[in-house]
């Protein structure tokens, strides 16, 4: 297959017939501008970990999950499926077969962002994807990222991404410039062989990069994942905020674009039941814990670390790495 023809495939899956065009649906997806490898992004004090889902259909969302993003099944049991890369546990499905699809305009997952090691791996994966006809949403360069957006069959969003070498994000003060710009896609495909897919696992070195959710209220939501967690301010407008630690671009994004004015979140609808934050120093952990009580929190104790709610009832995670 040509890269010609491996473009005009990706464009087609995506909805679009111009690369323009798919920059304007990922700029949806990311929100209006301005806004190496898991290398970096899993090297600081905190970090993204895991996620857990609630789903409908346990055996398609397993099936997706293993053939459209290559992760492995790590356990499986009547409780629920752990698939993860490189033997890390990442995505954990929880079987709700009852339950009603949770709205998008509902606090909750906006998607979730796997880091792929190298730009080649995402290379790779753009052609499995282009060969299995997986529909896209869209794609995009936001200047320190390459991106793909995608959703799963239950309508959680996905994206996939590899990060430039951080020597080259420009940062003005504490604010790092992000924006959503046209993809180089023949640049990336130049990277891999266009006439076969060599992607079939997940490569062992991919992490969730960031979370990106949906809130109520950016001035709430920052209470909660910077003054409590002790996430940094990297980027910040009236309707999203950009969080990280250790001058990462963002390990948690927060919007408000279809969710302004939300409420408690139904446990019992699907979606994002929780995700994980590691936290490389048991001192920092023990600190978060006090901070977070002190805010009225309520931490309550799970393995290797404890966890609270967001003020929409998103449970968050925060561990020993």
């Amino acid at each position: 297959m040509a890269i010609a023809l491996t473009r005009r495939t990706l464009l087609r899956l995506a909805g679009t017939t111009s690369l323009a065009m798919a920059a304007a649906a990922a700029a949806r997806a990311e929100g209006p501008a301005p806004v190496v490898g898991p290398g970096f992004a899993a090297s600081t004090p905190i970090r993204c970990g895991a996620i857990g889902l609630r789903v409908r259909d346990l055996d398609e969302m397993s099936r997706y999950y293993q053939s459209v993003l290559g992760l492995g099944v790590i356990a499986a049991s009547a409780d629920g499926v752990i698939l993860g890369a490189g033997g890390v546990p990442l995505v954990w499905l929880e079987p709700r077969p009852q339950a009603a699809f949770e709205p998008r305009n509902a606090a909750g997952l906006f998607h979730t962002a796997f880091l792929m090691p190298s730009r080649r791996d995402l290379a790779r994966w753009l052609v499995h994807v282009a060969r299995n006809q997986t529909p896209l949403t869209g794609f995009a360069d936001h200047s320190v990222s390459e991106a793909v957006y995608l959703d799963d069959p239950e309508g959680n969003g996905i994206e996939v991404y590899a990060d430039r070498d951080p020597r080259l994000w420009r940062w003005e003060g504490e604010r790092v410039v992000m924006g959503t710009h046209r993809l180089d896609v023949d640049g990336i495909l130049s990277l891999t062989d266009t006439s076969r897919s060599n992607y079939r696992d997940a490569p062992a070195g991919m992490r969730i990069g960031h979370m990106h959710l949906r809130v109520g209220d950016i001035a709430q939501s920052e209470d909660f994942y910077r003054d409590a967690i002790g996430l940094d301010s990297t980027s910040r407008r009236d309707t999203a905020s950009f969080l990280s630690s250790g001058r990462y671009h963002h390990h948690v994004a927060l919007n408000t674009w279809n969710s302004a004015g939300a409420g408690r979140r139904d446990r019992a609808q699907t979606g994002l039941d929780w995700f994980s934050l590691e936290v490389a120093d048991p001192a920092l952990l023990a600190a978060q814990r006090e901070r977070m009580a002190k805010a009225g929190y309520a931490p309550a104790t799970v393995a290797r670390g404890f966890e609270s709610t967001d003020p929409w009832g998103t449970r968050v995670r925060l561990v020993g790495a």
